[in-house]
């Protein structure tokens, strides 16, 4: 867009709030309600795991201490787990902080990542204030994961190829889902995502080299500031409306940045056109993957190929002398760079190919066990990472991101080699877990913390839980 030829009238955000208010639960097909249950039901699973992490105990704490309530709060939403009582806003945050904070909740890459699921705690938190109960917590899920996904979808290239973190478009997505659960009348949406989007701009060093408790936190912050979003604009505070396609909006100000000699643009078309509004239409939601084992997304591929290969040949780790990995360039960026051979905590060990690799290959296996603190300061691993070589393989980039292309070649001492690629890891809606699947992963996080009885509960509820009334039957099944 030209300078001096910014839009002043009909902006993008009207468009969005308009498709936002009219969505009803009604309005949604049968496959967008079962693949809402089944990411509630992964997502749930995974808090339950979050709550045992460093981070998320620090934050309760903090939390605690703020509120001056005491251990068990006070306010009209929940945190899972403890049962820790607050308002909407902060529930919102504890909630979706312990949803990503083990890195194995769901996953969406087209130009940029997306995690959908850390925006859940935001309708959630809205309907458990307003007394709401299953089929608005859909209904607000469905509409997060349709604007994420359109968000990731939309950069040439994305964000985070020129240095900042999908957590800036989160915060456009957060306040639409938590505002319609609200019942925000279609200019207050407008505004709740303008107040959001203009104070939650990430820049990508949180995952980038040496990965830090930010690295989780930053998405469940923006869902945070979606839900604070929504209520002030509630009460008529406004947010520019400009705030995507106008003066110093998104376009604009990405627009000057510059990947490979080629400015840097968005298709915004991409987040309007063809916006699901009837039973048969098709939603975003039922595209988007889960993840099989706890790491970074682009990890996935390379893994399953790694340990398909040590499986069928039978490959011990002493056997081998390299492991090459041929990935895609953004890829070997992320996770192959030379902090991610020596990570000293669980942020950088699940952002790293060659741990994870290295981890995979001595233990057989890649759970949410291999990122004990104790596990990753165990020395033994360090030659076996050391063996692995990460190659950015350029025909790889040309099937991204329909394709995850990943090649491993683990060549033996003995000077055998054998080679393995995965193109879909377990997880992609080409290969999806199913109900089964995911009730293993659900009762392998929360087991320990709930009980199986609680955890058989939990299942059965979650996936009827449009029934629900209200949800103080699921925050209570979510309790230690």
């Amino acid at each position: 867009m030209a300078t001096g030829a910014y839009k002043t009238d009909g902006f993008i955000t009207r468009d969005l709030a308009e498709w936002a208010r009219s969505l009803t639960y009604e309005s949604l097909s049968d496959a967008a309600i079962e693949a809402a249950k089944l990411f509630l039901y992964d997502s749930f699973g995974c808090a339950l795991g979050g709550s045992e992490q460093e981070d998320a105990r620090i934050l309760h704490a903090h939390h605690v201490e703020m509120l001056g309530a005491g251990p068990t709060g006070t306010g009209p939403c929940t945190a899972f787990v403890s049962g820790f009582q607050t308002n909407a806003v902060d529930a919102a945050f504890l909630n979706g902080h312990m949803i990503r904070a083990m890195d194995y909740n769901d996953i969406y890459w087209k130009a940029d990542p997306s995690h959908p699921s850390d925006i859940i705690s935001g309708p959630l938190a809205c309907a458990q204030l307003k007394q709401l109960g299953g089929e608005e917590l859909i209904l607000g899920t469905v509409i997060a994961y349709e604007i994420e996904m359109r968000l990731a979808e939309m950069g040439r290239p994305g964000v985070r190829e020129y240095g900042w973190h999908h957590a800036t478009l989160t915060a456009f997505a957060a306040p639409l889902a938590a505002g319609r659960v609200l019942d925000l009348t279609v200019d207050q949406l407008q505004h709740a995502v303008g107040i959001s989007a203009s104070r939650t701009a990430c820049l990508g060093a949180v995952t980038a080299g040496k990965l830090t408790n930010m690295k989780n936190t930053v998405d469940p912050w923006a869902t945070r500031m979606g839900v604070e979003s929504a209520m002030l604009a509630a009460r008529g505070y406004s947010g520019p409306e400009h705030i995507i396609d106008g003066k110093e909006g998104l376009a604009h100000v990405f627009g000057h940045s510059f990947v490979n000699g080629k400015q840097c643009s968005f298709d915004l078309a991409t987040l309007t056109d063809d916006l699901p509004s009837c039973p048969s239409c098709d939603y975003r939601i039922t595209h988007c993957g889960m993840k099989s084992f706890p790491i970074e997304a682009l990890s996935h591929a390379p893994l399953t190929a790694m340990m398909k290969c040590a499986q069928e040949n039978s490959v011990k780790a002493d056997d081998v002398a390299e492991i090459k990995v041929e990935v895609i360039a953004r890829a070997a960026d992320i996770l192959g760079d030379p902090s991610k051979y020596r990570p000293t905590g669980k942020e950088t060990a699940d952002h790293s190919l060659p741990y994870s690799l290295a981890v995979g290959l001595v233990d057989g296996m890649v759970t949410p066990l291999q990122f004990k603190q104790e596990r990753i300061d165990d020395q033994s691993l360090i030659p076996v990472m050391d063996k692995v070589k990460v190659v950015a393989n350029e025909e790889f980039e040309k099937l991204f991101p329909e394709f995850q292309p990943s090649q491993v070649t683990l060549t033996l001492n003995d000077g055998r080699a054998f080679t393995k690629r995965v193109d879909v890891p377990k997880g992609d809606p080409r290969d999806p877990m199913t109900p089964e699947e995911i009730k293993i992963k659900f009762d392998a996080l929360g087991a320990g913390i709930i009980g199986q009885s609680k955890c058989d509960a939990a299942g059965k509820l979650i996936m009827q839980i449009e029934n629900e009334q209200k949800l103080d039957r699921l925050f209570e099944v979510l309790k230690a």
